[in-house]
């Protein structure tokens, strides 16, 4: 399943490169679009969990 999360505070390259890094470290699979404000994750509901929390933990607000 594919999962869209809207990160609407996500503004720059540096957003994108804090977000890469911390899913990366999760071991998710997963695609940012900077244009969008969205990132695409590839999983269970268990991996949309994991990748809202780490998001979270960066100081993003991640919509569902």
């Amino acid at each position: 399943m594919e999962f869209k999360i809207s990160v609407q505070d996500m503004h720059c390259e540096h957003c994108v490169k804090r977000i890469d890094t911390a899913l990366e470290e999760a071991g998710l699979s997963y695609d940012i679009s900077l244009e969008d404000k969205t990132v695409s994750i590839t999983g269970c509901e268990k991996c949309l969990e994991k990748a809202v929390s780490a998001i979270e933990d960066l100081g993003f607000t991640p919509e569902v």
